[in-house]
């Protein structure tokens, strides 16, 4: 009997039984097969959707939008078997912000549906555990282990559904959960805002918060309206239980409100300037593909030309030219060049008409107050004039560059790993709060719960004080002290720890079978005196320049307020502001350890390589 485990019963593994019960008569007939759905969570739901908990928490999409189901807009091998959206299944408004219990309740139907509609020869065995490990030949049956279960799962096929990850904790997590051990302070991490201990925070302390995004919302949300204070005519009233939030990011701001009305009207032809032929050419280049260098000007000019279509085609009185010659011309201008800068100044004469990508992702840049008192009237403003922009028709370009997000990113999946900076600006753009969420963050700012930090966030530990520190560039020399420090965002996978893994993986299955065979024949400790010496001939270069890559690396982490050699750097050179020779002597550095680090790999690579050849 062929035997498939699906590992992660969410939304994906849901999916991915809803495909096969549409396909199984076609593909599988009468025969038998056993499917092991493997997740520690309920079924449909799994974790992040489970009814376990608070009926406060939304989904960030609307209703309508929801939907576990294909129709005749999906490209697709097998039957489309259409079926309900969210808002259809459950009689609500379709425009409406559903509670993540309402969206488990959907899922955990879907998968009773799709279970139900499989053939009878097809058993569905759910297994609540974590899935351990995965074992077995390359092309032979699989060993699924599970936790508290002794006996594996033996599998001709793992497939892997999996959604948010956890993950280990960085150098720089570890450290602030070991200073808060030692100081009795309280330091939690980056997790799933439903799963964080948000009861030890106390009532009226104040509380660092690092990050503005969707897991800051749901920590808004839990730590007022779940301890009890409510809203009444667009103003907070505190229950009296909320701790003071003082938070912060590296943009400083909360990501952009969704946008509040529906499309109308011609939509702009899409993709134009980034499309199949684009990535095409990108692939077929040597070497990896660089995203500054490579992908920005492509994605600039790809969102421009959808924000300047809509502009011209509903407010053709805020231009100057018409829209014919400017196409052409922008057309024929590259990519982030001095002439379609031009361009777009002379044909559109209003700066707030113009896009600026830049300006978009990063609004506090370059903003200095004077006192934290007045930042917080700085970021109430910005907040307010985004909600009025986002939900102002007037502005429907801002919904055309939304729909070029979504076009580029259907193009950037083809190309796969690209870093985190497009997901970074697409979160921001695209996949900020409902309006009613930033409107309420308003009125608890209004009320004192709230307290901006700014941009460029830093947190430090003082060992004198025995407390959290976190200042901004926003207001230089001024800080927040606190004895509770929140990481406000998921846990970030450990993909190099995976990626190290497989290095040793491959080096350790390179060794011939053998061998291995002949030396337990004759008594030889297998693993000291045959694996290991081979092994290490295939391991030592990959993981060694792994090594070097990433100290090379650390540099990127500054932008996140990290103290690694490049952000200390930094620290120094903007107090004294002696730049070059401060990056001068980063670089000299840079090179003395990688060059040290590459010599000894030369080294210990000479010693594994003896024996090797003759």
């Amino acid at each position: 009997m062929t035997s498939v485990v699906v590992i992660g019963a969410g939304p994906r593994g849901t999916g991915f039984l809803e495909r096969l019960a549409a396909n199984a008569p076609e593909l599988y007939a009468d025969l038998p097969l056993e499917i092991h759905l493997v997740d520690p969570h309920p079924p449909g739901g799994g974790r992040i959707w489970r009814p376990d908990q608070s009926p406060l928490l939304w989904m960030n999409s609307m209703a309508e939008d929801v939907t576990m189901f294909t129709d005749d807009t999906v490209t697709l091998e097998g039957p489309v078997l259409p079926g309900p959206t969210l808002a259809e299944w459950a009689g609500i408004d379709g425009r409406s912000f559903p509670s993540r219990r309402q969206q488990g309740a959907y899922l955990r139907w879907v998968y009773e549906e799709a279970v139900a509609a499989l053939p009878p020869a097809v058993t569905v065995h759910e297994h609540r555990a974590r899935a351990l490990r995965v074992s077995g030949p390359r092309d032979g049956r699989q060993l699924v282990r599970l936790e508290g279960r002794t006996e594996p799962l033996i599998a001709d096929l793992v497939v892997l559904t999996l959604g948010h990850l956890d993950a280990e904790l960085d150098d720089e997590q570890m450290e602030l959960a070991d200073f808060a051990r030692r100081r009795g302070l309280l330091h939690l991490p980056p997790d799933f805002t439903a799963e964080s201990r948000l009861d030890a925070l106390p009532a009226g302390e104040p509380v660092i918060v690092r990050g503005f995004g969707l897991a800051f919302v749901d920590l808004m949300v839990l730590l007022t309206e779940g301890r009890g204070g409510r809203y009444e005519n667009g103003e907070y009233l505190p229950s009296g239980q909320e701790p003071v939030l003082h938070v912060g990011s590296r943009r400083g701001v909360p990501y952009h409100s969704k946008i509040g009305y529906g499309w109308e009207g011609e939509r702009p032809p899409l993709p134009r300037f980034f499309g199949p032929a684009e990535v095409d050419a990108l692939l077929s280049r040597p070497g990896p593909v660089d995203y500054q260098r490579d992908l920005w000007p492509l994605i600039d000019k790809e969102l421009g030309f959808a924000h300047y279509h809509r502009l011209f085609a509903a407010r053709p009185e805020r231009t100057s030219v018409n829209w014919p010659d400017f196409e052409e011309r922008y057309s024929a201008a590259a990519p982030g060049s001095p002439e379609l800068h031009t361009l777009v100044a002379a044909s559109v004469p209003a700066p707030a008409d113009r896009l600026d990508l830049e300006a978009l992702d990063h609004p506090l840049d370059g903003l200095r107050f004077g006192s934290y008192d007045a930042l917080q009237d700085g970021l109430r403003s910005y907040i307010a004039a985004d909600l009025e922009r986002r939900h102002d028709r007037a502005h429907s370009e801002d919904l055309a560059v939304f729909l070029g997000l979504l076009s580029v990113h259907g193009q950037l999946i083809r190309l796969g790993d690209i870093g985190g900076r497009w997901h970074g600006f697409f979160s921001h753009l695209a996949s900020g709060p409902p309006g009613p969420r930033l409107r309420q963050l308003l009125a608890l700012s209004r009320a004192g719960v709230v307290r901006f930090l700014g941009a460029g966030i830093t947190v430090e530990a003082d060992e004198e004080r025995a407390v959290f520190r976190a200042g901004s560039d926003g207001v230089p020399g001024e800080w927040i002290e606190a004895r509770a420090l929140v990481e406000a965002r998921l846990p970030e996978p450990s993909h190099q720890a995976a990626y190290a893994a497989e290095i040793v993986r491959g080096g350790v299955l390179a060794v011939d079978s053998g061998q291995l065979e002949a030396a337990a024949a004759l008594g030889i400790p297998r693993l000291r005196r045959i694996v290991l010496p081979q092994a290490m001939r295939s391991i030592l270069p990959s993981a060694a320049n792994e090594i070097v890559s990433l100290f090379k690396g650390t540099s990127i982490v500054s932008v996140r307020a990290i103290g690694e050699l490049f952000y200390q750097v930094q620290v120094i050179y903007g107090r004294n502001g002696r730049v070059v020779p401060l990056l001068m002597v980063a670089t000299a550095w840079y090179i003395l350890l990688t060059t040290a680090l590459s010599v000894l790999q030369h080294y210990v690579e000479r010693h594994f390589a003896k024996g090797a050849t003759r």
